[in-house]
C-alpha cells in the first residue's frame, strides 16, 4: 500500500523538505500540497489523500480546528499534527480532538515518518513521542482543582450564571463566589473567558461551549 499524503503548511520550504522525505521511501506519496486551510480542503478532496500532515498554526485557522473540518469530509482521513515547539497543552488537545499523531517539526524523519504511517493504517488511534510522559504530567496538573472547583469550572463552561449554579449545586451565591475566586487564583486569570482557555490549555477542560 502506498500512502497518499497532502501537506499543510504555510512555509512553502517546510512542505518542500517533508517532499524530499517522503521521496526517499517507497509506501509514502505526497499528492498534494497546501498554504491555508481553504486550499488545504479542496486538495485533500481532489486527491483523496490517505493522511495530511498540518501545521498548528495557520494564518485562516488552527490546525486542530482545519482537521475537524476536513474529518466531517473524510471520517478515516488520518491527520498528523505538526507544530514548531513541544507543548504539553497543543498535544492535549490533538488528542481529545481524536487527531491521529503529534510531532514537533523538529523530531527525527523517522519520528515524522513514523508519525504518517501510524495515521494511515490507524487515523483513530493517537499517538506522539512522549506521549506517556506527557499524559503523567496531565494527571498531575487535574489535581490543581477540588472536585467542586471542577464542579463549577464545567457549569460556567455551559454558561450556566452564578445564581444558577448555585441553585444546581445546592449552595449559596456567596459560596460559587469563593469557589470561582479560588478558580481565578489557581488559574491565574481575572474572568470567565480566559479561565475558560486557560482550563482548556492546560486539559482541565476538553472544550468550550460557552463563555
Amino acid at each position: 500500500m502506498t500512502i497518499r499524503l497532502v501537506a499543510v503548511d504555510e512555509h512553502v520550504l517546510l512542505r518542500l523538505g517533508l517532499n524530499r522525505v517522503v521521496a526517499t521511501v517507497p509506501d509514502i506519496t505526497l499528492v498534494g500540497e497546501a498554504g491555508s486551510a481553504t486550499e488545504a480542503e479542496r486538495v485533500v478532496a481532489e486527491t483523496r489523500a490517505d493522511v495530511v500532515t498540518i501545521d498548528a498554526s495557520l494564518a485562516d485557522t488552527d490546525g486542530i480546528t482545519l482537521a475537524r473540518r476536513l474529518r466531517a469530509g473524510s471520517p478515516d482521513l488520518g491527520v498528523v499534527l505538526l507544530s514548531a515547539i513541544s507543548d504539553d497543552n497543543l498535544l492535549y488537545r490533538a488528542l481529545d480532538a481524536g487527531l491521529s499523531a503529534y510531532v514537533t517539526k523538529a523530531a527525527p524523519i523517522s519520528s515524522v515518518l513514523a508519525a504518517i504511517r501510524h495515521a494511515a493504517v490507524a487515523p483513530h488511534s493517537f499517538t506522539a513521542p512522549g506521549l506517556s510522559s506527557a499524559l503523567s504530567r496531565r494527571r498531575g496538573q487535574s489535581g490543581l482543582l477540588s472536585q467542586r472547583e471542577q464542579e463549577v469550572l464545567s457549569l460556567m463552561r455551559d454558561g450556566l450564571s452564578l445564581p444558577t449554579i448555585a441553585q444546581r449545586l445546592s449552595v449559596s451565591e456567596a459560596t460559587v463566589k469563593t469557589y470561582v475566586s479560588r478558580l481565578y487564583s489557581k488559574l491565574r486569570v481575572n474572568n470567565r473567558s480566559q479561565a475558560l482557555m486557560a482550563a482548556v490549555n492546560q486539559g482541565l477542560l476538553v472544550s468550550v461551549d460557552a463563555a
